[in-house]
């Protein structure tokens, strides 16, 4: 799929089509059959085609967008225009489930013991979902300029490629690319 994305961002860039990108990634299927397959390598594709891309990039985040896959969809990590995200969306290094079994191991350990693993997992997850993976922390480190209602998202969006609509941008002067191949 990273293939097939990128292809069509540089086909969008190479004719100056503006990019709107509604990201819901849970992140990259971690395992060794897709290491095999190459998935860091047709991942890193689709981030180079996002990062060279001069055309103008919206991106709304309709729900998930989680460690690295959220950084190649067009994140503001790698100069996307506008982003915005909607109140549920969930915004962070990794999910909820993942994250507290590593951050929080000692006291899940702790609540197994007691036999209230189930009651301490969901208030960890409550707790992680509000600290850390919520629009609004990612709007204030700056990672997404706008939380919207969904209702909104055709306004905003219009407004952006308005916004855009006279978009220069020159990358640095070189031969060529080194693309991921």
């Amino acid at each position: 799929a990273s293939v097939k994305a990128a292809r069509f961002v540089r086909y969008c860039d190479s004719f100056n089509i503006p990019l709107v990108t509604l990201v819901d990634v849970p992140g990259f299927l971690p395992g060794t059959a897709q290491e095999y397959g190459g998935i860091i390598k047709h991942g890193a594709k689709l981030l180079y085609a996002y990062a060279e891309a001069t055309v103008p990039k919206l991106t709304v985040i309709i729900r998930k967008a989680y460690g690295g896959a959220y950084d190649v969809m067009a994140s503001k990590h790698i100069r996307a225009d506008f982003n915005f995200a909607y109140p549920i969306a969930e915004i962070a290094v990794m999910g909820p489930d993942g994250a507290i079994n590593i951050l929080y191991r000692k006291e899940l350990a702790e609540a197994e013991k007691n036999g209230k693993l189930a009651q301490e997992k969901a208030r960890l997850t409550d707790h992680y979902r509000k600290t850390f993976a919520n629009p609004y922390k990612a709007a204030e480190l700056g990672y997404v300029d706008e939380v919207i209602e969904p209702e909104v998202t055709r306004i905003r969006l219009i407004q952006g490629l308005k916004a855009l609509s006279g978009k220069r941008e020159a990358l640095p002067k070189r031969k060529h690319g080194n693309i991921p191949l």
